[in-house]
């Protein structure tokens, strides 16, 4: 009943044009990788452009929702989205040249990366809260984190299968999505500029640093779980002769986590956002355990299986505690801010899991997803007890949105 409900604020339109235009996100570093290994014949270097890559959308991400929260949603992002398209033809251009310029145009491609899944995220809070239909937020979230689960599986697949006609085509299949979906969704379904109210404050307008930081980090550490474990299933799928399995292993992993994210949407109103953060932390810790135990002790592909079902919840969790702390007028900054946090965290994964995986296979590279996973479950307690001995804890969802902005402070 909540999704037929979602579907009726948003229009039927809104579904299939807002997966494709995120797919774009979803496949752009592998696209760089199949394109500039075809040209430098190195995976060393390709690897390398695409890691810059990453690290120029964490960085260019809250850029973009600075603007978006002083100029509007709807310029900046088709702005950013032309950008993006002009990069991707300049990195086509420049893998015929020289290193120097694939890697410079690999960052900017990075850095003009169209913020589809953040600002969508901030559109659905302003959209729901104004017709009147907050209780849905926890619904548009679900579905949110299970569309971006599922275009990682689509993304890098759609890739693979086109990197077999040639090493140009994930990138013009990105380039013709950029222009037949991302632009139109930022066109058709983004806000414009958000005026803050006569008289405000202005410094109740600012964001709560140390809650956002805890926020931030929580996601490293989801990026870092992820990293972990792209490299974990590289590793075996080279251990058993099928270097081409790894993909379908990842897919599966993440349609365990889609499921599980769309099924967050029924869960109580009663069963708060805080203690959902604490939860699902918990729940990733055991998940990354079981996943460790199971590749020792069954297989690899059955814990990838079981494991991605902690994934999203935990991920929800994050998205709606930062959709509270954040006023209106800087909501697209805190969005951006946290999502910067995942690519962060899957480069420094990929890099810690990679060195432990050169001596211990994918044993080593799951022990790091373990790790990362009990920090983030001491950060969730940590951060909770800490506000609990203030008397400081969020207000169930069915509160008017004051006593939301109020209570929402994680410290």
């Amino acid at each position: 009943m909540s999704y037929r409900s979602l579907l009726r604020v948003s229009g039927v339109g809104f579904f299939p044009l807002g997966f494709l235009a995120r797919l774009p996100y979803a496949s752009s570093a592998l696209a760089t990788l199949v394109l500039l290994q075809s040209s430098t014949h190195s995976y060393a270097f390709a690897g390398l452009a695409a890691a810059a890559q990453s690290i120029a959308i964490a960085v260019g991400g809250p850029v973009v929702g600075v603007l978006a929260d002083r100029h509007g949603h709807r310029t900046v992002a088709a702005l950013a989205t032309l950008a993006n398209f002009a990069a991707w033809a300049t990195l086509l251009a420049a893998s015929q040249g020289t290193r120097a310029g694939m890697l410079g145009t690999a960052v900017t491609v990075g850095l003009t990366q169209p913020q589809v899944g953040p600002l969508v995220r901030v559109h659905w809070s302003r959209l729901l809260r104004a017709r009147g239909e907050g209780r849905l937020l926890t619904t548009a979230l679900a579905y949110e984190a299970s569309a971006d689960e599922l275009s990682f599986v689509a993304g890098p697949a759609l890739v693979g299968l086109l990197a077999v006609a040639g090493p140009l085509a994930p990138a013009a299949l990105i380039m013709a999505l950029i222009a037949t979906t991302t632009l139109p969704f930022a066109l058709l379904h983004s806000h414009r500029a958000v005026l803050g109210r006569p008289g405000a404050d202005r410094r109740a307008a600012r964001l709560p640093r140390r809650p956002l930081t805890v926020m931030f980090l929580a996601m490293v550490a989801m990026g870092a779980v992820f990293g972990a474990l792209q490299t974990a299933v590289t590793v075996y799928a080279d251990s058993i002769g099928e270097p081409a399995a790894w993909g379908l292993l990842y897919a599966e992993f993440g349609i365990g986590s889609a499921l599980a994210g769309a099924a967050c949407a029924w869960l109580p109103q009663r069963f708060s956002p805080r203690a959902r953060y604490l939860t699902f932390a918990a729940t990733l810790l055991a998940g990354t355990l079981a996943l460790f135990a199971g590749a020792r002790l069954v297989s690899l592909p059955a814990a990838v299986a079981v494991a991605g079902f902690a994934v999203a919840p935990y991920m929800i969790s994050l998205y709606a505690l930062t959709e509270r702390l954040a006023p209106t007028e800087r909501a697209a900054l805190a969005m951006t801010v946290l999502c910067a946090g995942g690519p962060l965290g899957t480069a420094v994964g990929q890099a810690a899991s990679g060195a432990l995986a050169e001596s211990h296979g994918s044993d080593g590279a799951l022990l790091v997803a373990v790790a990362v996973a009990a920090l983030a479950f001491l950060l969730a307690l940590s951060a909770v007890t800490a506000d609990r001995r203030r008397g400081i804890w969020i207000v169930d969802s069915a509160q008017p949105d004051e006593a939301l902005t109020e209570s929402a402070s994680l410290g």
